[in-house]
């Protein structure tokens, strides 16, 4: 244990495994007031099976020593769900807490308590936290960084083992297991001394220690009830645990069983509450549990009575009748003023519910949901179903919230059963409709669109739900590659919501009507797109994928206005992070990466590929399949052929389980960069062949977003030689650069024009086109392709023997290529003005996107504040960190300030 307290590998996490009764408490409290000893700051809880039907009850216990000022700073979001979960929130007419702002809230406070000194979350029975607060703990635990460790004890029965099974840190090794062992028969004996001032002798040690097996608290039982004038073989021990703790309950009076059976079925019972539940003072419940206290069944610590013994607890409970349980469970919920306490002691209270009692369960099922506990909502419309009140329309309720809790599979179950039943239309279609919802966000984009479809079918005339469905129906046919039917549905989405009068709505279909159209074409309709953005409630809890404010951001990048670009998209990654929105910070980062490549920060996107690795393991999915692209892409772009040739194959290989016509295109574009950017044409025009396929009924579209591929496919082309193929790639380019004003196709347009001129043998047109194409160059601040413009040119002047010209031309195309980190392009440029680079690769060399993580770091940053700057996980700035270390050769952030400052020649 002292190693595990003074250990410099953190975060890492010890699970203290036993049989009820062995020890493990025991050892866990001492480990605390050791921990505590050592000025480690510890944030405990001891759960109890009656306190895990609470939400988020584990998790305020383990704040309960936090002080408010020590996380009153973070962003509101964040706050809110922490106030929610102390149960500091506005009763009234609160907006509904989103459950991944809990989980990055708590998050944040472990890391702002690790930056002081080191954090141990110390749980006791961790197999009954509470739901709520195990999928908290669960995201937390895989993502905590730095001087952060868990101590957990947990029963080894297989059904405990199970409910423990979650527990997982971000290294595979971080967690270690101790089996509490059964104690000697001498260690027996001192234990029973020192607890019970009795000495016994060595035979009944003997038996007490071959019934018992060793376990403490079972031995403890035992030796309660020896008689020491009796032989020990006349001793009538019981054989199990269970009889010896229904043995000694039943030796209480009658009252004080009553008491103890109230305070077995409390969450935090006290003296109070009893006292109120039995119509008297606290005096006499106190007289009551005298002889209780005195037998240390319970314990008194001012108002609060806990079992000495979880065993204890479940003793009373189970040596009740069913019938007096239900009796108390029925008083207590006329007691308890807490609504989703009161709602599971009325459940707890009947074996069928009346109209009552379901509504009172659907209410506290709606404050779970408000308060950011999901999980907990569904539990408490189970509770409804079992009880009789299994309805479509509850199964719907509860589907909705397994969801949003992450148990998609059980979700997506009670949502087909309700669909194979004879249910009403307005059941199905919102059966249908949640099932895409599911689809879209864990399997594919054509599943999605097919279930969403029967959501339509079955809507008919019911402009509210058509409103609904359209939105998500036509993003999913929009990458499932049906581009027609997803512009003709969203037109339909906008004329629903106009009709309905559905602002929110209308906001969505406007948005998503104009991005679509811009891909397909047709130019950015600023009139609907400064309509949906008016009409947009940012503080909806919508998607990023149907925001305004994101789809201004993508058209503000496709049209060249990068730099305003990444201010957006840097704004709605801050949004995302705040309000702990993974799955959509992965959408946005996708796209600002591309900025960022284009606008020439190859090391920021890298930055952003690396956390969405990070971040993809957990959250699974399409998030691994984008993480990959972006990965591949920087990795293309910063000549790790290698790298970039291993992901863009695994997620070529794995894209189609998305049935995502966008993710695949964007696959087999990073993998045609990376061929033309080695020299390999033949292999580019393989990997491009299924865009170049699609694009003979697409002419009109070349929106950089959806035809980056296209300078790549027309230089393969003219390098093998197949200039008819070209041109017409070419055309299009020119065709719609011209008629949408945009500077992008009329620049790579003019580039590729001048290959094709120069390849047809007319050199000095070329180059009139070349500089027409870097004119149009100027209006872009896209410096990577300004500079394969320029290259081009070099290479046109030189074969005009414009030998001085040409250098200058193609220095400056070199000047850029190094500058931004793009070796295999330098590496053309050096060829191209006859130079050969001679210095070899260095193993130990930092990249951009390590450099400036190193900078940071050595400025003095901790993790988290780096992370914070960067807008990326504290996970990805100790990876980075540890790579920065190992190729510097030290061990520690004193050293790489020295290295930084004083740099290797």
């Amino acid at each position: 244990m002292g190693d595990f307290l003074t250990s410099a590998c953190w975060p890492s996490a010890l699970l203290l495994e036993g049989e009820a009764g062995i020890g493990k408490t025991t050892l866990w409290s001492s480990a605390i007031d050791q921990a505590r000893t050592l000025g480690i700051r510890v944030l405990s809880a001891r759960t109890a099976a009656a306190e895990s039907v609470l939400a988020y009850v584990s998790l305020a216990d383990l704040l309960g020593d936090v002080d408010v000022a020590e996380y009153g700073d973070l962003a509101d979001p964040q706050r809110i769900a922490m106030d929610q979960v102390l149960l500091r929130g506005t009763e009234g007419g609160c907006e509904a807490t989103d459950p991944r702002a809990v989980a990055a809230g708590f998050l944040s406070v472990i890391e702002r308590l690790a930056d002081e000194s080191l954090v141990l979350i110390a749980i006791d029975d961790l197999q009954w936290l509470d739901t709520s607060s195990r999928k908290v703990l669960s995201y937390a635990a895989r993502r905590m960084t730095g001087r952060v460790a868990l101590l957990c004890t947990v029963r080894t029965d297989p059904e405990s083992r199970a409910a423990a099974s979650w527990l997982e840190l971000s290294r595979a090794d971080a967690v270690d297991r101790i089996s509490v062992a059964p104690l000697s028969i001498g260690t027996l004996s001192r234990v029973i001394s020192e607890r019970l001032g009795r000495n016994l002798p060595r035979p009944t040690m003997v038996r007490i220690h071959q019934i018992s097996g060793g376990n403490p608290f079972y031995a403890l039982e035992l030796a309660r009830t020896i008689d020491t004038q009796a032989a020990v073989v006349e001793m009538p021990l019981p054989g199990t645990l269970a009889e010896l703790v229904h043995a000694r309950i039943r030796n209480t009076a009658a009252g004080t069983r009553e008491v103890l059976l109230v305070v077995a079925c409390v969450a935090v019972p006290t003296v109070e509450l009893v006292a109120r539940m039995l119509n008297s003072d606290d005096a006499r419940v106190v007289e009551l549990l005298k002889d209780a206290e005195c037998k240390e069944i319970v314990g008194l610590d001012g108002q609060w009575i806990r079992f000495t013994h979880p065993l204890l607890a479940a003793g009373v409970y189970a040596s009740a009748t069913p019938a007096q349980r239900r009796a108390m469970h029925r008083r207590l919920s006329e007691v308890v003023e807490e609504p989703e306490l009161r709602a599971r002691h009325l459940a707890l209270s009947v074996t069928r519910a009346d109209a009552h009692t379901l509504q009172v369960l659907d209410f506290a099922a709606e404050r779970a949901r408000n308060r950011g506990a999901p999980a907990a909502a569904a539990e408490l419309l189970e509770l409804a179903t079992k009880l009789g009140g299994d309805t479509p329309e509850r199964r719907i309720r509860q589907a909705n919230d397994l969801f949003n809790a992450g148990d998609v599979e059980r979700a997506r179950a009670l949502l087909n059963r309700t669909v194979d039943e004879e249910a009403s239309k307005p059941v199905r279609v919102q059966a249908f409709r949640l099932l895409g919802a599911i689809e879209i966000l864990d399997r594919s984009h054509r599943g999605a669109a097919a279930l969403l479809k029967r959501a339509l079918d079955e809507a008919d005339d019911d402009l509210a739900s058509r409103a609904q469905i359209l939105v998500p129906l036509s993003f999913a046919l929009y990458h499932s590659g049906d581009h027609q039917a997803a512009a003709s549905g969203f037109d339909d989405a906008v004329s629903c919501a106009t009709r309905l009068g559905r602002s929110d709505l209308l906001s969505q279909a406007l948005s998503m009507r104009t991005l679509v159209k811009f891909w397909q074409g047709s130019g950015v309709d600023q009139e609907s797109l400064s309509r949906a953005t008016d009409l947009d409630d940012r503080r909806a809890p919508v998607s990023v994928v149907y925001q305004p404010r994101m789809h201004n951001a993508m058209l503000l990048a496709c049209t060249g206005h990068v730099d305003a670009a990444h201010d957006e998209f840097n704004a709605i990654r801050r949004q995302c992070i705040e309000s702990g929105a993974e799955s959509d910070y992965t959408f946005v980062a996708f796209h600002a990466a591309l900025n960022d490549i284009w606008r020439g920060d190859v090391a920021a996107a890298t930055l952003l590929a690396d956390d969405v690795v990070e971040r993809a393991p957990q959250l699974g999915g399409t998030h691994v399949v984008v993480s990959l692209i972006m990965r591949a892409h920087c990795a293309a772009y910063a000549g790790r052929e290698l790298e970039a040739r291993s992901d863009s194959g695994e997620a070529m290989a794995t894209v189609w389980r998305c049935e995502s016509s966008f993710l695949s295109s964007w696959a087999l574009t990073v993998r045609g960069f990376l061929e033309v950017s080695l020299g390999n044409f033949e292999a580019a025009l393989e990997a491009l062949e299924p865009l170049l396929s699609n694009f003979r009924e697409a002419r009109q579209a070349t929106e950089i977003h959806v035809a980056a591929w296209v300078p790549d496919a027309v230089e393969a082309m003219i390098g093998l030689d197949r200039l008819t193929e070209a041109e017409p790639l070419i055309d299009a380019l020119e065709e719609n650069g011209r008629r949408l004003d945009r500077p992008w196709m009329l620049a790579v347009g003019g580039r590729c024009r001048a290959l094709l001129l120069a390849a047809q043998g007319e050199p000095d047109r070329a180059v009139v086109v070349a500089q027409q194409a870097l004119a149009e160059h100027d209006r872009l601040p896209m410096p990577f392709d300004r500079a394969r413009t320029q290259l081009v040119l070099g290479q046109l002047q030189r074969r005009q023997r414009r030998r001085r010209v040409a250098v200058e031309t193609l220095a400056q195309a070199l000047a850029t290529f190094e500058a931004l980190g793009t070796p295999l392009w330098a590496a053309q440029a050096r060829q191209a003005t006859g130079r050969v680079d001679l210095r070899p690769a260095r193993d130990n060399e930092l990249t951009d996107a390590e450099r400036r993580i190193a900078e940071l770091v050595a400025s003095g940053m901790s993790n988290r504040e780096v992370a914070a700057k960067l807008f990326v996980s504290a996970k990805t700035v100790e990876v980075h960190l540890s790579r920065i270390y190992r190729k510097l050769g030290i061990r520690s952030r004193s050293e790489l300030g020295w290295r930084i400052a004083r740099p290797v020649p």
